[in-house]
């Protein structure tokens, strides 16, 4: 299997898409201004306490304010507040977390009453988004991901990935970190970190504990609240660090400052593979380029298309996501209805483990597959499901089907749901349903390339237009384009991009900028 990954970098947003062998099997999208707040570390104020709920409202600087469970403060948050409180009464010598003492294990059967106050300063990590109308999920309980280990400060376990199924190899890990751990810090080993030497462990080790040094000395000198005190790395980073195998063929990125990032990280986890990434320079979209505008086009909206006419229909709701298997038109199979039936299921299987990763669908998935009368075909199809969520990195639990012919699917939910909508509106009437004819369209560009080159003075830019347009443009030998260029310069290209609409186009100056030359006073 082939696994590549595609950066599309673009001043106002930054787009990652996972490709095995040449499909699309995971895509982010955000932008670039937006922080990514997973993992982000604040030093906040408790603004309100529920005692119903054993629960309290954190303001961490977000429109809503952040929910904080009793239990998601963890055992040892009586340690960490004494520690605090000693770093922050000296703003000139940090006090090292070696020496600071361990306090009780907090009760599990407490109350957030008698443990925090309205005011009280507590340091915190998101470890949900704010996903519709709720706000942050949050716990006390620290910890820095790395490749190949998380560091967890005032906690001196040793904890080994069960995926690593061999004993000795499990031995001989829990040993190594035990050995170059420092005290009052506890780490998870990560299933890659299996056969890894103590060099490179030892290494990352020490990376993770500047993070806490860094974050802990902020904390220190910090006096405003709420405040970051530690972000964590940018989404391009952040994905290959949780994505990355040696397996990969290709990193391909369209920016050099975000491939310069890359490399520099790549670099620092795996030296061997540094060459597989690589800056794309093509004048063709880069998404264009590797096929993946047009699966994005497929694979979103509300239905989706599979093996000979089969389809999906996926509903997104406040409580839940629903999926409707449909056998479409699809030519009826020799060996009955029971055989078609399955073969459809199975396709739908296939198509839905896609969907669920390429979207991030998270909480509860019901799946409506087509009635099946033998126990023997539900079985395959229900082992057919888990097998394809072996790659899924989310955490999640799949029943079987129940007499209804419904599957549950439950799958761990960090951000909203990836919904990216392929439905187009009309660039030329902005959806009042009125434009100028279309076959003055090619005037309008023109002139619009007169007003750049003799108002405004670009003389070298780049036309982003409809494949169907380009096409129409470039025909013949004294093209469209050639009389353009004769006039106007050769500094003008037209380049075919598959994510715009049929009367749309876009102006980019030699420097990839975008200029804006859309005016709505065009179609009146």
């Amino acid at each position: 299997m082939t696994s590549e990954v595609i950066i599309d970098v673009h001043p106002k947003e930054i787009s990652i898409a996972l490709l095995e062998d040449k499909s699309l099997v995971e895509y982010q999208s955000e932008t670039r201004s937006a922080s990514f707040s997973v993992g982000n570390i604040y030093m906040a104020k408790v603004k309100k306490l529920m005692p119903g709920l054993n629960a309290c409202f954190v303001d961490v600087g977000f429109e809503r304010d952040a929910f904080l469970h009793y239990l998601d403060l963890g055992s040892q948050f009586s340690s960490y507040e004494k520690y605090l409180k000693q770093v922050q009464s000296d703003k000139k010598k940090l006090y090292p977390i070696s020496k600071a003492s361990r306090l009780p294990d907090l009760k599990k059967d407490g109350s957030v009453q008698t443990t925090l106050k309205v005011g009280q300063e507590v340091l915190v990590q998101i470890v949900k988004e704010p996903i519709s109308t709720k706000g942050p999920r949050l716990t006390c309980e620290l910890s820095f991901a790395g490749r190949y280990m998380v560091l967890i400060p005032f906690n001196d376990k040793v904890s080994v990935s069960s995926k690593i199924k061999k004993g000795e190899e499990r031995t001989r890990l829990k040993q190594l970190i035990q050995s170059i751990k420092p005290k009052n810090f506890g780490v998870i080993v990560r299933t890659s970190a299996e056969g890894k030497r103590v060099a490179e462990l030892d290494k990352e080790m020490k990376a993770l504990i500047k993070r806490w040094d860094d974050m802990i000395a902020k904390v220190q000198k910090s006096t405003t609240r709420p405040q970051i005190v530690y972000e964590e790395t940018g989404r391009v980073v952040a994905l290959l660090r949780d994505l990355f195998n040696p397996t990969y063929d290709g990193i391909y990125v369209n920016d050099g400052e975000v491939f310069n990032q890359v490399r520099d990280y790549v670099k620092l986890i795996a030296p061997e593979k540094v060459d597989i990434v690589k800056l794309y320079t093509g004048q063709v979209p880069i998404f264009d380029n590797f096929n993946v505008t047009k699966q994005i086009k497929s694979a979103f909206g509300k239905t989706v298309n599979y093996k000979r006419g089969a389809y999906l229909i996926i509903e997104h709701t406040e409580a839940l996501h629903v999926v409707d298997v449909n056998s479409g038109n699809r030519t009826r199979s020799e060996n009955g209805q029971e055989a078609n039936a399955l073969e459809v299921n199975l396709g739908a299987a296939d198509e839905l483990a896609r969907q669920l990763r390429l979207r991030d669908m998270g909480g509860i998935i019901v799946v409506d597959f087509i009635d099946m009368n033998l126990a023997e075909d539900r079985q395959m199809l229900y082992e057919r499901m888990c097998k394809n969520m072996q790659k899924d990195r989310a955490r999640h639990n799949i029943l079987p089907l129940s007499k209804f012919g419904l599957m549950q699917i439950t799958r761990q939910r960090v951000r909203p749901a990836m919904d990216v909508n392929v439905e187009e509106t009309c660039p030329t009437c902005f959806g009042k349903g009125k434009i100028k004819s279309s076959i003055l369209f090619t005037d309008q560009l023109e002139s619009k390339i007169d007003r750049l080159v003799t108002k405004i003075g670009i003389k070298k830019f780049n036309l982003h237009v409809h494949p169907y347009v380009a096409a129409y443009i470039n025909q013949g030998i004294l093209s469209l384009k050639r009389k353009w260029q004769m006039k106007y310069g050769f500094g003008l290209n037209v380049i075919p991009s598959q994510k715009l609409a049929f009367l749309q186009y876009e102006f980019y100056d030699k420097k990839g900028n975008f200029i804006d030359m859309k005016e709505e006073i065009e179609t009146k």
